[in-house]
């Protein structure tokens, strides 16, 4: 008989800590544009509906960026030869073309007017100012699709570090933008979606140099995957409809935001807020990359992964409490971001509503990995789903029944939907593990439950 094969050699958390910085890194500094830009914004003219204009039109983006969005964990989880690359190159490029497409639909006057005026009711300022900021915003969803499929070879191939080094040149380049504009004294909202778009092609551009090396190899593997483009949709689909329920919710939170009590400053606060609240939930977002990369074919790596997002989730979330509940919270919303008095006034409760965000960010995004890796995908779609009902149905309620400022409505009902979703994740845990057996092998599920 032929002797069994040897167990994969066990890692520790240094190996998860040693792969895991580089991306933290990049999302740390994606996280800092939000606070730079909105402390730019709140020292020029007219900043309340500048701030509230950014933020509506950057939840657009965002909405219309979503689909995209998982290409990077697909391509982490897909791409293993060149007929793979190949095929996932080709959906991605169809998407970024049909996205660029929804995005100058929505800038036709006649469809914008109806959504900004009829639908939202968005105060005639922010919403000629959000206008112009999302027409600056056009190449922002084709590029992040982009530059997504290849940090996503480049996460395959272990080169993390040069993802940061991608995001380190995005960082330089909206920065640049962004400190000329200010000089030159443009409008708020349109230094940052300027700034923001400049900022993404540069790296767009960086990673597709950095990623030469990887796919010259990956150009000399043929045949070792039979993945076809059914094959890719069936993977995606879920993700993508995960990505647009996530980052769908922006303009429903802004839709209730203008409808609920004092609409205009609620708007104006939320993007800053939820920039220093990004700032610490943005190391959990990260890790998702690192569970599908590192989980093992045999599950092996699933305990150090577990171990590793619970002690980074209760780091980022004390340090969130660390400002909201101590003086720090006033110098960073009064100093640091620039805002006058009256509207930061509206910050320190929904600040410390939120503290838990960053510890659910780490959780959701282990949860994920592992459903992933698992090609159960489906399950993701359906706590998100959950997550955002949650949010939608607080906000509503809070809305229309509570006399309080919206923005508090809006953390109370972040925290809510993100609960929820980890909740449903964590509920059909044999279910998931099954998943894990059919994909990686007996000895995955063994793995895990020893390690329990």
């Amino acid at each position: 008989m032929p002797a069994a094969a040897a167990p994969p050699a066990p890692f520790g958390t240094g190996r998860v800590f040693r792969f895991w910085v580089p991306l933290a890194a990049t999302w740390l500094m994606m996280a800092v544009e939000g606070p730079f830009l909105a402390a730019l914004i709140a020292r020029l003219a007219e900043p309340q509906y500048n701030l509230a204009a950014f933020g509506v039109a950057l939840s657009f983006a965002l909405l219309l960026e979503a689909p995209v969005i998982m290409i990077m964990a697909a391509a982490t989880a897909l791409v293993r030869d060149r007929d793979s690359l190949r095929r996932l190159r080709r959906f991605t490029y169809a998407l970024n073309a049909a996205l660029t497409v929804a995005t100058a639909a929505l800038l036709a006057p006649p469809v914008f007017d109806a959504v900004a005026g009829s639908l939202m009711g968005l105060p005639q300022p922010v919403a000629h100012l959000t206008y112009g900021s999302l027409a600056l915003l056009l190449p922002w969803p084709a590029a992040i699709g982009y530059r997504r499929l290849y940090q996503g070879v480049l996460i395959r191939h272990g080169l993390t570090r040069r993802v940061g080094l991608g995001t380190a040149v995005r960082l330089a380049g909206m920065s640049l933008t962004a400190v000329t504009l200010f000089h030159l004294g443009i409008a708020g909202a349109y230094l940052a979606a300027a700034s923001l778009s400049a900022g993404v092609l540069v790296e767009a551009a960086a990673s597709r140099w950095m990623c030469a090396g990887a796919l010259r190899e990956l150009g000399n593997l043929r045949g070792r995957q039979d993945l076809s483009y059914p094959a890719i949709a069936g993977f995606y689909y879920p993700l993508a409809l995960s990505s647009v329920l996530t980052l769908g919710v922006h303009p429903i939170i802004s839709y209730f935001l203008a409808q609920g009590q004092a609409a205009v400053e609620s708007l104006a606060v939320f993007p800053v807020v939820r920039s220093l609240v990004f700032l610490f939930s943005c190391l959990g977002l990260s890790y998702q990359e690192v569970g599908i990369a590192l989980l093992g074919e045999r599950a092996e790596g699933y305990a150090p992964l577990r171990r590793f997002a619970l002690g980074l989730g209760l780091v980022t979330a004390l340090g969130l409490a660390g400002i909201a509940f101590s003086p720090l919270g006033d110098v960073w919303y009064r100093q640091v971001s620039g805002l006058p008095l009256e509207l930061a006034a509206f910050c320190p409760l929904p600040t410390r509503i939120l503290a838990l965000v960053p510890l659910l960010s780490v959780y959701l995004s282990f949860q994920r990995s592992v459903y992933m890796a698992a090609r159960r995908t489906g399950a993701v779609t359906a706590a998100t789903a959950v997550d955002v009902g949650a949010i939608i149905a607080v906000l509503y309620l809070g809305t229309r029944f509570l006399e309080v400022p919206g923005i508090q409505v809006a953390a109370v009902a972040l925290v809510a939907g993100r609960s929820a979703g980890s909740l449903w994740l964590r509920l059909p845990r044999a279910a998931m593990l099954r998943g894990l057996v059919d994909s990686r092998g007996s000895g995955g599920l063994r793995s895990v439950k020893r390690k329990k």
